[in-house]
């Protein structure tokens, strides 16, 4: 899989994304941390061990840097950024009954932003799987020369 290159000085505005859900009554917002054992078990259920590793290192950064879509106290979605190198946005995921609403732009888009309020220009997307998705949804452009991509020889379980 290749890695994407995201402008992030030229990202789409969050605010209608984010709003649209609201009227669902799903809430992105940041994660806390007395969360992060509950986020990360229900992202190695729900996706893969790996990701929940990452997850949790988002955990320990100052402020956490993961997200979550909520519909009261149930997780919906969730989506990382510096969780495995600095200035990489993921990993993120949606649950499959949550799909097709939005969720994960929302979700792209918040993580995104606060890479950006972090003073980062560029964000990397390291082993994308729908390219076409952040062609579309931020303007991402694939790095040449970049399959494998950083996560070649990574050990699976």
């Amino acid at each position: 899989m290749h890695d994407m290159l995201v402008r992030l000085y030229d990202l789409p505005d969050k605010s209608a994304a984010v709003e649209g859900l609201d009227g669902q009554g799903i809430i992105i917002r940041r994660a806390l941390a007395p969360e992060k054992q509950l986020v990360a078990e229900w992202i190695g259920k729900t996706f893969e061990p790996a990701w929940a590793a990452e997850a949790e290192i988002a955990f320990t950064r100052q402020p956490v840097s993961c997200f979550l879509a909520l519909k009261g106290t149930q997780i919906l979605g969730f989506s990382c950024h510096e969780a495995t190198c600095r200035n990489f946005f993921g990993p993120t995921g949606v649950a499959d009954a949550a799909r097709g609403i939005g969720i994960g732009r929302a979700l792209l888009l918040e993580a995104l932003w606060d890479q950006r309020a972090q003073g980062y220009a560029y964000a990397i997307i390291a082993g994308v799987g729908p390219v076409k998705y952040y062609e579309e949804t931020v303007g991402a452009v694939l790095i040449e020369g970049s399959e494998p991509g950083f996560f070649r020889g990574l050990l699976r379980v």
